[in-house]
């Protein structure tokens, strides 16, 4: 799901790393202290899942935990993000400095909207933990099928969007368990 660098016409990439950084910064704005520690829990988390990579509908997809980073932590799950990419950018050349902002901005969004719906009244909490983690990956993978079908590589990539269905799936229900999980220990996490 990480662009690499020279894929997305170098204009794009810049106008995205602009709008990155600015979201960057408008998200993390004024962090308390006691978010800090939660902050660097889910960075280290999204990190490490990120990294490992499992076959599905003749492709390699991963999951993200971009669903509960936006459940837990709101709009601090975008710098959060950047920061977990950033760094898979420099230690594995996953995606690319000159495209970081375009991933940041695809995988950060997916991360904002599984947090709205996380606290949109829709129903009882389970589903919408579910939703949030479904939301979370899977608007990531239609971002870049989009992205690469304006760039003119094709609408073959939207078939990317439809394996990162299955992978939703599965984080829809890891991010269900995660937050009953929470629930029971530790509820205090959702206040």
């Amino acid at each position: 799901m990480h662009i690499a660098d020279g894929i997305l016409p170098a204009v794009w990439c810049g106008v995205a790393q602009a709008a990155a950084w600015a979201g960057v910064y408008a998200c993390g704005r004024k962090v308390e202290p006691q978010e800090i520690v939660r902050m660097g829990l889910l960075a280290s988390a999204t990190f490490a899942v990120s990294l490992i990579h499992f076959p599905l509908g003749g492709t390699s997809v991963h999951l993200g935990l971009y669903g509960l980073s936006g459940i837990l932590l709101g709009v601090r799950a975008f710098p959060v993000i950047f920061a977990a990419l950033l760094f898979q950018t420099l230690l594995f050349q996953h995606g690319g400095l000159l495209s970081l902002g375009v991933n940041a901005l695809n995988m950060g969004t997916g991360a904002l909207l599984a947090g709205m719906l996380w606290r949109a009244p829709l129903g009882p909490e389970p589903l919408k933990a579910f939703l949030a983690g479904f939301v979370g990956i899977l608007i990531p993978a239609v971002f870049l099928a989009a992205e690469f079908a304006a760039a003119g590589y094709g609408k073959g990539f939207f078939f990317i969007g439809s394996v990162y269905l299955g992978a939703a799936a599965l984080e829809g229900v890891l991010t269900m368990a995660a937050v009953s999980f929470l629930q029971r220990v530790k509820p205090a996490v959702f206040a």
